[in-house]
């Protein structure tokens, strides 16, 4: 037989308690108020906006990622100066 402990009991009743509170909740949220189309479209575009913000965030962290994984870049090599130099 499985044990029972207090807190397996305490989380039956609330879940109990909140299943049987659902209908209550759910009665309240049915109001309406013909706004059903433009609140859609609303958070569509809010949804568009953060997606733009998102896609070079993404693109930038990506490029990071990979500056990181190659590693350290090789030093420039020395400039020469041709004004002064004797190679010529």
């Amino acid at each position: 037989m499985k044990n029972i402990t207090p807190v397996r009991i305490f989380g039956l009743v609330v879940g109990v308690v909140c299943g049987n509170d659902a209908p209550l909740w759910a009665a309240g949220a049915a109001q309406e108020d013909n706004s059903d189309l433009f609140v859609w479209i609303f958070l569509g575009f809010c949804a568009l906006i953060v997606i733009a913000q998102l896609i070079p965030a993404a693109m930038m962290m990506l490029g990071f990622a990979k500056g990181v994984k190659k590693g350290q870049a090789p030093p420039a090599p020395d400039p020469v100066n041709h004004l002064t130099s004797s190679d010529v």
